[in-house]
């Protein structure tokens, strides 16, 4: 059997043909214009490989300086827990590391939380979302409904992550993420993260669209990688001191 990748890409580019359609983006945006504006950050959680798309979100080129990510490490790096907690192979499924990760973050009344969970029935991602709405944040959930319609939550409630945002953006990832079948079951040329990076950065760049439509100046990081870029980045951080982690 001969894999073809130009299936892959043709279905890729389906899907980014049509993604940016979807009234949800619109409606994702006009809740992070809304929390920037009252001086808000926007909170990123990911857990897999749907850390690098909160890595989108947060910290990058491009991208809005009032971010922070928030990861399964933070158990360790700011909630003391032995470092090898994060060889659980469980660790996800387990509600109770979304309290440690939620105690130690700096959050502020005004933030807008943003998690991403291709399932979206893990422990960590439904708790995460749950102690979210019950203190009064905007959720915006980045999921595959496809496969979160097909599988059983892992949470006690049942719930699952699009049951509890206020916007959720459909990926469009299949079942299973991989969409090139193989002869003996299984699939390859998973979706998800770059279906869920485009979703993303179309919702940033709306925002950024509708800060410039209501006359503000928008938050914007500059690549560190050019000779002005430090310089720039820094004055707009400051602006949030204490508020938005970078590094690890």
């Amino acid at each position: 059997m001969t894999l073809n990748a130009e299936d892959y890409v043709a279905h890729i580019a389906t899907l980014i043909q049509d993604i940016p359609k979807d009234p949800e983006i619109a409606r994702a945006a006009t809740l992070f214009t809304a929390a920037i504006t009252k001086g808000g950050v926007i909170q990123a959680f990911g857990s897999g490989h749907s850390e690098a798309v909160a890595m989108e979100i947060a910290g990058r080129a491009g991208g809005l300086v009032p971010t922070n990510r928030l990861a399964l490490r933070d158990i360790v790096l700011y909630g003391g827990a032995p470092r090898d907690q994060l060889d659980r192979y469980d660790l996800e499924r387990d509600p109770a590391v979304a309290h440690t990760i939620l105690d130690h973050a700096p959050v502020h009344d005004d933030d807008l939380f943003v998690i991403i969970s291709n399932s979206g029935v893990n422990g960590v991602v439904v708790e995460l979302a749950t102690l979210v709405k019950q203190r009064g944040h905007d959720l915006v959930a980045i999921t595959s409904r496809a496969h979160s319609d097909a599988v059983t939550s892992r949470h006690p409630s049942g719930r699952k992550l699009s049951d509890l945002a206020d916007v959720v953006l459909d990926n469009r990832a299949p079942y299973g993420d991989a969409i090139l079948a193989l002869p003996d079951g299984g699939a390859t040329g998973a979706v998800s993260t770059i279906t869920s990076a485009l979703l993303a950065q179309l919702v940033v760049t709306a925002t950024v669209g509708n800060l410039l439509d209501a006359g503000q100046v928008p938050p914007v990081y500059l690549s560190a990688n050019v000779p002005e870029g430090d310089a720039h980045n820094l004055k707009l951080e400051a602006l949030y001191a204490g508020r938005i982690r970078r590094g690890a």
